[in-house]
């Protein structure tokens, strides 16, 4: 049997390990140990890092019920798709100096558009 979620999980670990190494490096070339050091490139990894540990781990919670509670591949690999979309988008849009709003925002639309959609799904499925 094919696991559906721990593809996703996986694909968003990768990200957020980029994301991770991006904050690595900035702290090195700004020599900032601890903190942000006021620096606003530095700032701004951070916060693309943050961003994606704040949405991620909902998204993944979400999609791994639906697909234990049996839900179809195709739906579970379109919510996926979406939230892997959406993190990568956001990360793209708001990472770049200057900002990319149309993917910043498009990437937090279908992230917010999949957690919805999941939520009401688990719901809808434990309740019948």
């Amino acid at each position: 049997m094919l696991h559906i979620s721990p593809i996703y999980a996986g694909l968003l670990g990768l990200l957020f390990i980029g994301l991770s190494a991006r904050v690595i490096r900035g702290r090195y070339n700004h020599h900032v140990s601890v903190g942000d050091g006021e620096n606003k490139d530095l700032i701004k990894r951070i916060r693309v890092q943050a961003n994606c540990a704040e949405y991620a781990p909902i998204g993944v919670i979400l999609l791994t019920i639906a697909e234990l509670q049996g839900l179809s591949p195709a739906v579970l690999h379109l919510l996926g798709l979406g939230l892997v979309a959406g993190r990568v988008m956001h990360a793209v849009g708001f990472g770049r100096t200057p900002q990319f709003p149309p993917f910043r925002i498009g990437g937090m639309v279908l992230t917010m558009a999949m957690i919805t959609v999941s939520a009401v799904l688990v719901i809808f499925t434990a309740l019948n």
